[in-house]
């Protein structure tokens, strides 16, 4: 069998000239397509920072539209090589039938996050506990909510997981209470343990002054009261009062005129013991 070796090396170079332009011309529309690509995402965010549009709105309706434009420049690269992409769109349709059977929480996921810009339990920026974590919002993704722990952490939660779980929004109100309590011994007057307490506390910086710290007598135990000590401060300043008035408590009990209510405790059972 005669081969024709020039036909053949004829429609070789027109075959690897054809798919050479189409990979050059698919290369070509990449670059170009994502060029374009950021230059729309970053014309359309200072559009949105410029209208003074909600942080977390803005950066759900750039990732949206990031996923649509990619999703447009895959279409064009394919009718780059001759892909109908009439046939591929019913085909990527059908792919998304069956992928959303099997992908039904990431589907969720989605949904998810629509409600939650729509409904906006929270937004950028707020500290709230939702889905098992606590911490400040840094975005409100397409599938998935960025937050920062207060330990400096970056923790990726599922929208659903969010939408389906009790959210506490502790950035929705002007002010935060602090929840401490303080042990006093039995011998020790109430009245004028909660008011040193509470004098101590309206010297910490950041305590509001209304509402007026609460302190009182929360329970009861072998060893005395239990004293409830709630100042309130805005949710900026939290941690600094929760833990200045740790400090001011202890300050405060430690001295004279109030005893410890351990070594009060432990004298009497010792007594008790001694007795029987």
């Amino acid at each position: 069998m005669n081969i024709n070796f020039a036909a053949a090396w004829a429609t070789a170079q027109t075959l690897l000239t054809t798919v050479g332009l189409n990979v050059l011309g698919a290369i070509v529309i990449y670059v170009v397509g994502r060029w374009v690509i950021g230059f729309v995402l970053r014309g359309l965010q200072r559009l949105l920072l410029r209208e003074k549009f909600d942080p977390t709105l803005s950066r759900f309706l750039g990732n949206t539209l990031a996923v649509v434009l990619n999703l447009i420049l895959v279409l064009v690269i394919l009718g780059n090589f001759g892909v109908q992409t009439t046939s591929f769109a019913a085909l990527l349709a059908g792919a998304g039938l069956a992928i959303g059977a099997a992908w039904s929480g990431l589907l969720a996921n989605f949904a998810a996050g629509v409600f939650l810009i729509v409904l906006r339990p929270f937004k950028v920026g707020d500290f709230i506990t939702a889905g098992g974590t606590t911490g400040t919002v840094q975005e409100v993704g397409l599938f998935v909510t960025t937050i920062l722990t207060p330990d400096n952490i970056h923790t990726f939660v599922g929208n659903n997981k969010l939408f389906s779980d009790n959210i506490q929004n502790f950035s929705s109100t002007p002010y935060r209470r602090v929840e401490l309590t303080a042990q006093i011994a039995e011998e020790t007057d109430p009245h004028q343990a909660i008011a040193a307490i509470r004098s101590r506390i309206l010297n910490i910086p950041n305590v509001l002054k209304s509402p007026a710290p609460e302190v009182d007598i929360l329970s009861f135990s072998p060893t005395g009261p239990t004293l409830a000590v709630r100042p309130y401060c805005s949710n900026e300043h939290y941690w600094q009062v929760y833990f200045d008035t740790n400090m001011a408590i202890r300050d405060t009990l430690c001295c004279a005129p109030f005893p410890s209510p351990v070594q009060v405790y432990g004298v009497k059972q010792m007594s008790a013991a001694a007795g029987n």
